[in-house]
């Protein structure tokens, strides 16, 4: 019962913590055009520094968090968080903006704590529930955050840099005075240190020719959906003539699409249609999705656009993860999978630079055309190459389960 209830509380931090991030989504990239004057490459550095930081930070807070425990991490983080958010309401320079995005990415680093803290306080059983809890919170506080995001800024930027920190500062007070801490659970004979980009573990990881090629398709989905931040903004700014209420609705039903699809329907949907399936479908959906977005023409059409758009993220994202996890041994699952979220992380970085680059520089279809282009190559290798390699991993799973099978029956 303790460590449902220190659950609940995890996940209340979280989704409190990213109702505040979510509330600057739809609203960031135009306050940095309209108020700060500024071109969208910089909307784009301003987008990926946020990202750079937290993948720099992460590992630190990693190995600070296994030394000193989880909760006064936390608190240091989401106090970050809020001083950020408040810096931003203050933003009347670009160099301000920036510096509230660097102070807010260390503070977002909180989110690879919470984590580890799921993992102290859950079973091998139960883990995978404790860690769909942290994705809940992201789906429902990307669901909620840009709407309150585009209510908000009815009454100015300073108000949603006001209300964020508001969120933060009560994820704050929420961890101060409720959440136990599950330090004492830490086997400190098994920590492992964290780099940044482990070479050597890549080079190792990267002779498997089949988690290889599904690691990269990983990539280019990670840096297609993170150019997202930066440009839809500014194509419903710049284009349509969208407010920031309706750049929020826009984000809204992306998150709420996404949340629909990794909360249930995958699951029913995955019963009937293999993976290697979805993995084309998804990626076939995404691609009609980057496609068609910059020639919504309305609202509507936006909209109508970005719930494809949400369903082929919605289904390629858990489908790609499983079958990375899939496909490595039970011995590389922790250094497989951590690779593969090092270069996400570096992913969320590249997106945002390369969408405000080229909608600057190439037109604001081209960022949009350039998604489709590189979902079109995971389409190609999900049909051409993907099959040879996971047929095989199928067939040795369907062996040993039809063996457990056999051997139950013989007992």
């Amino acid at each position: 019962m303790k460590n449902r209830s220190a659950l609940t509380l995890i996940f209340l931090t979280v989704f409190i913590d990213l109702l505040g991030f979510g509330i600057l989504i739809p609203i960031l990239p135009t306050f940095a055009i309209t108020k700060l004057h500024v071109s969208e490459t910089a909307v784009g550095i301003a987008i990926a520094i946020y990202s750079l930081v937290q993948f720099i930070f992460n590992p630190l807070f990693g190995k600070l968090s296994d030394k000193n425990g989880r909760k006064p991490i936390i608190i240091i983080c989401l106090l970050l968080n809020a001083f950020g958010y408040i810096i931003f309401a203050f933003s009347n320079t670009y160099l301000l903006l920036i510096i509230s995005r660097i102070v807010g990415g260390i503070g977002g680093s909180s989110i690879g704590v919470a984590q580890a803290y799921i993992a102290d306080i859950t079973t091998k059983e139960n883990r995978s529930k404790g860690m769909g809890m942290i994705g809940a919170a992201f789906g429902l506080g990307f669901v909620f955050g840009p709407l309150f995001g585009g209510l908000l800024s009815k009454f100015g930027y300073m108000i949603t840099g006001f209300s964020s920190a508001g969120f933060s500062t009560l994820a704050f007070l929420f961890t101060i005075f409720l959440l136990p801490e599950s330090h004492n659970k830490i086997d400190k004979a098994k920590k492992i240190g964290k780099k940044l980009l482990d070479i050597q573990a890549m080079k190792i990881i990267f002779k498997k020719t089949d988690i290889a090629l599904l690691i990269i398709l990983f990539f280019i989905l990670t840096f297609t959906t993170a150019s997202i931040y930066a440009i839809v903004p500014l194509l419903g700014y710049k284009v349509y003539n969208f407010s920031n209420l309706q750049n929020g609705y826009i984000f809204g039903i992306v998150g709420f699409v996404g949340a629909m699809v990794q909360g249930g329907l995958i699951r029913v949907i995955s019963k009937s249609i293999s993976d290697l399936k979805l993995v084309t479908i998804g990626s076939i959906l995404m691609m009609l999705g980057f496609a068609f977005l910059p020639y919504g023409g309305n609202f509507l059409g936006l909209a109508v656009v970005a719930v494809i758009l949400a369903l082929g993220i919605g289904i390629l994202q858990p489908i790609l993860l499983s079958l990375v996890s899939k496909v490595t041994s039970d011995e590389e699952q922790g250094i497989t999978l951590g690779i593969n979220q090092s270069l996400s992380a570096f992913a969320r970085v590249l997106g945002p630079l390369w969408g405000g680059f080229t909608f600057e520089f190439f037109g604001y279809s081209f960022p949009f055309l350039s998604s489709a282009a590189f979902t079109l190559i995971i389409i190609l290798l999900s049909i051409l190459s993907l099959p040879k390699k996971i047929h095989i991993h199928e067939e040795i799973e369907n062996y040993e389960m039809d063996t457990e099978d056999n051997e139950a029956s013989l007992h």
